[in-house]
């Protein structure tokens, strides 16, 4: 029986003090670039260290951190044939001696993902000189998506999340650009729970407001919010107010409204892309179980929660039964929702866009605040202030193309 050997491994040294060459390959990018520079690398015994390439508009820039070779008069024959090699692929190359490898990334790992509609240099300048001043240093910059609005990731280190956070959402606000700040770490790719408000925020509508519409009570109804919104009701009795109005509709309205309903653009693109990674998401609502039921079916969500409308002899009764879902009602919610799905809370999302979604976006390991009042944004741990549900997706570090490639795949 014959044996195959495998052949012994050579270490590359791990030492801060080995000369090494950053070699710089930039010019017009075609197929082949990559391969013929480590071809033409290998004749000299070298090992590569660290290798990044980009991209941008058909411009390639290449570098190549390899070990200097070690044989006395092997580098400057090196420096000449690489730059032989690129002058024959029309590119240019810089190579630059040095020692070591990459200095070490500093303590305090963190993604920064910047959403502008547009994205000017001016905000981008901001952005970048606010991380500077917290201490913070980046490390790489991407662009997630060019559309429905420009969105890029900085990696940074040197600078806790949490100051982070705390200081560029000041500098968001004032330059009118949208800021999330999340850890780095293994939990950003791993399974997560995504819970949602569902009136203003999943769909376009308010769904007592559709309802109003075929009772003929719309202004009252708007008074009695108009007077929860000035703190003279609370929720739960805001909801009891306006339900009372309700009363003797006829149960068929309840189809008419669920034809009405208008999902937020997006929404079907970020719960289809969620599930795909193998999330589990979710509704939480002050409306009715007799729409967000429905929205659960149509969309494939995995838990959905609201108050119900009682209805007695086909009539709506102008009551709910059952617990009241509010603003604590939501957060417990989720907190049950992440136990029933084995997601641990600090790996949930709650999108949201009232004071009574608060509690559940405070409760959750990242809170988007999405087109919401002024308060729920300061208290949110970042806000998304254009009108596409999906750009929610660019928080979680997933980008156009792969949503698109996804869309793509015939199953």
């Amino acid at each position: 029986m014959s044996t195959s050997r495998i052949p012994p491994v050579t270490a590359v040294p791990d030492d801060d003090d080995v000369p090494t060459l950053l070699v710089k390959i930039f010019g017009k990018d075609r197929p082949g670039i990559t391969a013929g520079l480590c071809d033409t690398l290998a004749a000299y015994g070298v090992h590569i260290v660290d290798i990044e390439q980009v991209v941008t508009r058909g411009r390639i820039v290449l570098c190549v951190l390899v070990t200097a070779p070690k044989a006395d008069g092997a580098e400057g024959d090196l420096r000449a044939t690489v730059h032989s090699w690129a002058e024959s692929m029309r590119l240019q190359a810089e190579i630059i001696s040095g020692r070591g490898d990459n200095r070490p990334r500093g303590t305090g790992r963190s993604h920064v993902t910047v959403l502008g509609n547009p994205l000017t240099a001016e905000s981008t300048a901001a952005i970048a000189s606010r991380i500077t001043g917290t201490g913070g240093n980046i490390d790489r910059i991407f662009r997630l998506a060019k559309y429905p609005v420009t969105a890029v990731e900085f990696e940074v280190s040197g600078a806790e999340t949490e100051p982070l956070r705390t200081a560029l959402a000041i500098e968001a606000a004032d330059i009118g650009v949208d800021v999330a700040v999340v850890s780095s770490g293994l939990q950003r790719r791993a399974q997560r729970l995504v819970v949602m408000d569902v009136d203003s925020t999943l769909i376009q509508d308010e769904v007592i407001e559709l309802f109003a519409a075929h009772a003929g009570c719309e202004a009252e109804v708007a008074e009695v919010t108009a007077r929860a919104m000035r703190g003279e009701l609370d929720f739960e009795q805001s909801l009891h107010a306006r339900v009372a109005l309700l009363a003797g509709i006829d149960e068929s309205v309840v189809e008419k409204v669920r034809a009405e309903v208008r999902l937020t653009p997006g929404a079907r693109t970020l719960i289809r892309t969620l599930k795909r990674l193998g999330y589990q998401v979710g509704v939480v609502s002050g409306g009715f179980t007799q729409v967000t039921d429905d929205l659960k079916e149509r969309l494939g969500l995995d838990f959905a929660s609201a108050n119900t409308l009682e209805v007695v002899d086909g009539k709506l009764t102008g009551r709910v039964v059952g617990e009241v879902v509010d603003r604590a009602g939501k957060a417990r919610l989720l907190r049950r929702f992440a136990a029933e799905a084995g997601v641990p809370l600090v790996q949930t999302v709650a999108i949201g866009d009232g004071a009574n979604d608060l509690d559940m976006l405070n409760a959750a390991g990242l809170g988007v605040a999405f087109n919401a009042k002024p308060v729920v944004r300061e208290a949110a741990h970042t806000a998304v202030n254009v009108p596409f549900l999906d750009t929610v997706l660019y928080l979680l570090g997933v980008t156009r193309e792969e949503v698109e490639a996804a869309d793509a795949h015939v199953d």
